[in-house]
């Protein structure tokens, strides 16, 4: 047997590829291409859409501060730790006087001495209560003084003792009239207004001066309390703002320096995130807008905010324009830490009961939008318009088109003959 294939090995070989070549014929030969089965489709649907925009952010707090040692000294008492909630003006911590530069331990007696002093300003007005007296002495004066001058313009009533001979002696007798006044008695009203109208002006400038000297010597020695205080204050480290004590470095007994940093605290009652969006978009984006935000730190939960601010000018970089918009949390937890990563989207539209088409669905030719529907099993071109996008479907705003079309997903690049039949290198995804 084995002779027989050896000695007949050529024609047997032949004999296969005969075989082989006429089977491929019968079954591949006289198979038609099934056309249709090359798409991928999907019906017109109506439906609703919700327009996002896209970016990514860093939290933060609403306020946020990192407290620094303003002495050098010995940490004597720390009366905080990471987690607590202070109020405003609360001491974190303070060194001990005796470790801390002359300047501060010697401003303790400065402040007992400028307090007095302005106590003793504020208590004792002896000098400005008589200022007042003496203008008010003087106005009077010069009131009546004033009166007198004008009277004198008219006729007047005169009383003048004139003497009548009886006999040998003369008798003074009083004679009262009305009539224009001398001109030596209107010269002496002139004198005396002119004297108390100095008089009043002496008065009124060294009430001014009393005046003006007291608020001027009580701002000074105000400043003096105040300076002084603002000295021993380098000895302690107080919070600013009600806020969460977020990081803690001092411990009892640490040696440390000015400038060193002792504490971060951050109000932790508003969580925001300042992101980046294009210039493209911003003109989408307004305040009040809904905003859904995830945490690669979080899993499986989302968090909703709402858009508080939009800034009205943009930062170039690298001949990009981008415009800073702040969001604020809404529903922020215990998980939700300053520093985190938050995916932010934007909704800046959201439309209900519209027909929707696929945005892999949609091409561009010679500058028109176009689908292509799948009819007898034939792709068959439309051109469209379109309204909102979101990143998977877009509202189809316009075109020979009706929900419960099928539209294909992998459309043809290429088409030849007037049916749209396929025909080029090759199809979409």
């Amino acid at each position: 047997m084995k002779d027989f294939f050896k000695k007949r090995r050529g024609p047997v070989f032949i004999l296969l590829i005969v075989v082989v070549g006429v089977g491929g014929y019968f079954i591949f030969g006289n198979a038609q291409p099934d056309t249709a089965s090359q798409f991928q489709t999907a019906p017109i649907e109506r439906g609703n859409l919700t327009a996002t925009i896209g970016a990514t952010g860093t939290v933060r707090a609403k306020q946020t501060a990192t407290l620094i040692w303003q002495a050098a000294g010995t940490v004597e008492v720390v009366n905080v730790k990471v987690g607590d909630n202070v109020p405003a003006d609360f001491v974190l911590a303070n060194l001990e006087k005796t470790s801390l530069p002359q300047s501060v331990i010697l401003a303790e007696a400065d402040l007992v001495n400028a307090q007095t002093a302005l106590d003793d300003m504020l208590n004792s007005n002896t000098s400005l209560a008589q200022a007042v007296i003496t203008l008010r002495a003087a106005q009077e004066v010069y009131d009546k003084a004033a009166n007198w001058r004008k009277e004198l313009n008219g006729k007047i009533h005169i009383k003048e003792i004139v003497y009548k001979k009886f006999g040998n002696r003369q008798i003074p007798i009083l004679k009262e009239y009305r009539g224009y006044a001398s001109k030596e008695t209107i010269a002496k009203a002139d004198e005396d207004l002119a004297l108390a109208k100095a008089k009043l002006d002496d008065a009124q400038r060294e009430y001014d001066r009393l005046a003006a000297g007291n608020v001027a010597e009580i701002t000074a020695a105000q400043a003096r309390v105040d300076a002084a205080q603002a000295t021993i204050n380098l000895a302690r480290l107080t919070a600013p703002f009600a806020a969460t004590v977020t990081e803690s470095h001092p411990l009892p007994g640490d040696q440390v320096s000015a400038g060193a940093t002792a504490f971060r605290l951050d109000d932790l009652t508003s969580l925001f995130v300042d992101v980046e969006v294009s210039e493209v978009d911003i003109n989408s984006v307004e305040v009040g807008q809904p905003v859904i935000l995830s945490f690669d730190a979080i899993l499986n939960k989302d968090y909703h905010g709402e858009v508080v601010e939009v800034a009205k000018a943009g930062n170039s970089v690298s001949g990009v324009v981008n415009f800073k918009v702040t969001v604020e949390l809404r529903d922020a937890d215990h998980s939700v830490k300053p520093g985190m990563t938050a995916a932010v989207n934007i909704t800046v539209e959201e439309i209900n009961d519209v027909a929707l088409v696929p945005n892999r669905a949609v091409r561009l030719v010679e500058g028109q939008r176009v689908i292509y529907l799948l009819v007898n099993g034939l792709p068959v071109q439309k051109d469209i318009s379109l309204g909102a996008s979101s990143d998977t479907v877009s509202v189809l705003a316009g075109g020979d088109v009706a929900v419960g079309d099928e539209v294909i997903l992998n459309p043809p690049v290429e088409f030849s003959g007037p049916g749209g039949g396929p025909g080029g290198p090759g199809f979409g995804d």
